[in-house]
């Protein structure tokens, strides 16, 4: 079934966000309970789990993104995608690990100089995302699916009731910028993932880049979570470290 893409991400009121991160909360305390008391731990997920796909179209998504985007932002692109397959339990389906990787990995190609900064950083990289992936000869419903993942990373409330492509790429890149769900993953993976892609200025890295679109285009998705205290949620957030 062809995926309906998103074309716009319009500033939400901050009712309606608040809304969406109070149902979030719920959910996400509901089910830590839940996997307390069922004795549920999040399962330990090797490195050879979250190495990356062998084709040529997972290669030239990296080498693009490296070309453009400082080491932070790769780095923090690379996490985002292990710490999704790390919790791949939460979704409990099959993904193409091909298109996780590409949409992982150009999640936010948005923020770089690829995007002509006309549009929300989220939109005008699902669009750089989805030609390039046309471009490398994959499926048009793979293509639209990375459109999304792009587009869709950081909708609260939307996220994860999509594929599960969609729904791990939000909780990897939200465990990564703002320490959510990560006590959903293994803490000898969270430590091993760590280690192999370091986060050194990644917290003032991409506090810059948030700040930096929210001045520029402040009818923007992104303007609404920073009027609800984003930015200090990723100060505080000590999985990332400072400079």
């Amino acid at each position: 079934m062809a995926l309906t893409l998103t074309q716009s991400k319009p500033k939400p009121s901050k009712f309606c966000m608040l809304c969406n991160f109070i149902k979030s909360d719920i959910n996400t305390t509901t089910e830590r309970a839940r996997n307390i008391l069922l004795r549920k731990k999040a399962p330990y997920v090797s490195p050879e789990y979250y190495t990356f796909p062998d084709t040529k179209a997972c290669q030239d998504a990296l080498h693009l993104v490296k070309q453009h985007s400082p080491n932070f932002l790769v780095n923090h692109s690379i996490r985002s995608y292990a710490f999704g397959l790390a919790m791949s339990h939460k979704v409990q389906k099959k993904i193409d690990k091909e298109v996780f990787f590409i949409g992982s990995i150009m999640h936010d190609i948005g923020l770089t100089d690829l995007a002509p900064q006309q549009d929300t950083f989220e939109i005008e990289g699902a669009s750089i995302a989805r030609d390039f992936s046309i471009s490398h000869n994959l499926t048009s419903n793979q293509a639209d699916l990375i459109h999304e993942m792009v587009a869709l990373h950081n909708s609260v409330g939307v996220a994860h009731k999509h594929d599960p492509e969609v729904a791990l790429l939000h909780y990897g890149a939200g465990a990564d910028v703002a320490g959510l769900w990560v006590h959903d993953i293994h803490k000898n993976t969270l430590h091993e993932i760590l280690d192999l892609y370091h986060d050194k200025g990644c917290k003032e890295g991409m506090m810059h880049l948030i700040k930096d679109q929210v001045l520029r285009k402040p009818e923007s998705y992104m303007s609404t979570m920073v009027e609800l205290g984003f930015l200090k949620k990723m100060a505080k957030n000590n999985l990332i470290k400072s400079a």
